[in-house]
């Protein structure tokens, strides 16, 4: 077209750029953005918010940004197309933070910005906003939408409401696969694996046919609850009843389901025998089974495995330094660390929040910078004397004591879940989110609390919600 010196205006790169938007093709995109920049067409709305799609959808945030601030004119679309950028790669905080700007420029939003806050208030546990968000869809008469109904459910879920998430499920009209999805994995994050399994066989009953996706939800629900047999049943309906081909993410399921049952033999054969090419989150999954049944041969394995499709993924390698310290292998532990230096890698510092009153408390471990940080410590170290009675758990300040040699300090969800209780009326539910796994000790802790002190105290961690009430936990100790 160019050589033919046929002029280029902005519906030909309208037609051109949305080609690139993939992260092989930044580059190419780039040079287009430059052809715009040289022709004039950058100036042309629609161009723009072209260019900013591309640069978000390719992963290439910053480049996006730069462009949306740039933009002397934005209108829905722009704000959209950046808002789900943010939310399509996991920039949470950010979509929240875009969102109170758009309001404050006036602009409405509509169901696409909708989604896209929802999905972020469901990663952040951010329950008031997610209220607030419920609430403008129904004064806009958008609470039809299956879509919003969906996210709804996901961001309730998520958050730790079962009965709002429930609520909004039950009041739909017309359910979808994706809404059965949504409710069968909120209640098997939350380690109610029968209503899952009893959810997921009533969709099938109403003649819905599952999907990929739901049966990732409903295997991942029985390995939470231990209803290994019920999960191994459903893996094999997906083949032989629902013809459904597995991919690696059902296998890690499986896997998981088995390792957490102590059948490592058998979820190690089943990886040989898988159809696809086993990935790091398979190996991962046997990984983890393998420090909850301290089986340090097969951890190094699966280790050799995993780290040859996730080098930089310190998560793997804390897990072996994990299992090689309970196993009292010291040579392993240091082995791991010089490794760790080697590849200059960092463990991500553990770091947990709780809402108070529309505004989010963050703590890190051994979080000092808190306006409350003594009332906060002295509640702490009554609540484990109080639990190490209770318990008969080791001492106290010997763990402190290791911990501080090793930089934990005390972990932030003690932090965050004794802060809740200084400042929440007593008899409330305190509702804790965390960025990584929950160790022993803080699991033993909050089970004896939450006796101590009468309340429900929620703690979400990486991979699952942990309901403690009266001395006990939803997971029953099998997580």
């Amino acid at each position: 077209m160019r050589e033919m010196g046929v002029s280029v205006n902005s519906v030909t790169m309208l037609g051109l750029v949305p080609v690139f938007s993939e992260p092989g093709y930044i580059s190419v995109g780039m040079c287009f953005h430059c052809c715009c920049v040289k022709l004039g067409l950058n100036l042309d709305f629609s161009v723009a918010n072209c260019l900013v799609t591309m640069y978000v959808k390719c992963g290439a945030i910053e480049f996006g940004r730069n462009l949306f601030d740039e933009m002397p004119k934005k209108g829905l679309i722009t704000w959209n197309a950046m808002i789900s950028g943010y939310a399509q790669n996991g920039l949470a905080a950010d979509v929240l933070e875009l969102y109170r700007k758009m309001e404050t420029a006036g602009v409405c939003p509509d169901a696409v910005t909708f989604v896209g806050v929802l999905s972020s208030c469901a990663n952040l546990g951010a329950v008031s906003v997610g209220h607030e968000v419920e609430q403008r869809i129904e004064s806009s008469r958008l609470g039809l939408n299956p879509f919003l109904n969906n996210a709804l459910i996901n961001m309730y879920a998520r958050c730790g409401n079962l009965v709002k998430a429930r609520a909004n499920f039950d009041g739909m009209p017309v359910k979808s696969v994706v809404s059965w999805t949504a409710i069968i994995g909120g209640y098997g994050m939350h380690g109610y694996g029968e209503i899952a399994v009893e959810l997921f066989d009533e969709m099938i009953k109403s003649g819905i046919r599952p999907d990929g996706a739901a049966f990732v939800s409903v295997l991942c629900a029985c390995s939470h609850a231990g209803l290994t047999e019920k999960g191994l049943e459903y893996f094999s309906e997906m083949k032989m009843k629902h013809r459904l081909q597995p991919g690696p993410e059902h296998y890690s399921c499986v896997v998981d389901l088995l390792g957490r049952a102590g059948r490592l033999n058998e979820a190690l054969e089943l990886i040989k025998s898988m159809q696809v090419k086993p990935d790091g989150a398979v190996w991962g999954a046997l990984l983890g089974a393998c420090k909850i049944h301290r089986n340090v041969e097969m951890a190094e394995l699966a280790f050799e495995r995993v780290i040859e499709f996730e080098p930089t993924n310190i998560g793997y390698y804390v897990l072996l330094s994990n299992i090689y310290s309970e196993a009292e292998n010291l040579e392993g532990v240091l082995k791991v660390r010089v490794m760790m230096r080697e590849r200059k890698l960092k463990k991500d510092p553990g770091f947990s929040y709780v809402e108070y009153k529309g505004r989010v408390h963050l703590f890190l471990a051994g979080d000092r910078s808190h306006p409350q940080k003594k009332e906060i410590y002295r509640m702490v170290d009554e609540l484990e004397a109080l639990v190490k009675k209770l318990a008969g758990c080791k001492d106290n300040e010997e763990r402190r004591n290791k911990e501080a040699l090793i930089g934990m300090g005390v972990h932030s969800e003690k932090l965050a879940i004794v802060f809740g209780l200084l400042n929440s009326e007593p008899g409330t539910e305190i509702v804790v989110i965390k960025n990584l796994r929950m160790c022993d000790d803080c699991h033993l802790f909050f089970k004896g609390v939450s006796k101590i002190v009468t309340r429900q105290l929620v703690v979400r961690d990486a991979t699952r919600f942990h309901h403690f009430r009266d001395g006990h936990c939803s997971c029953k100790d099998y997580w």
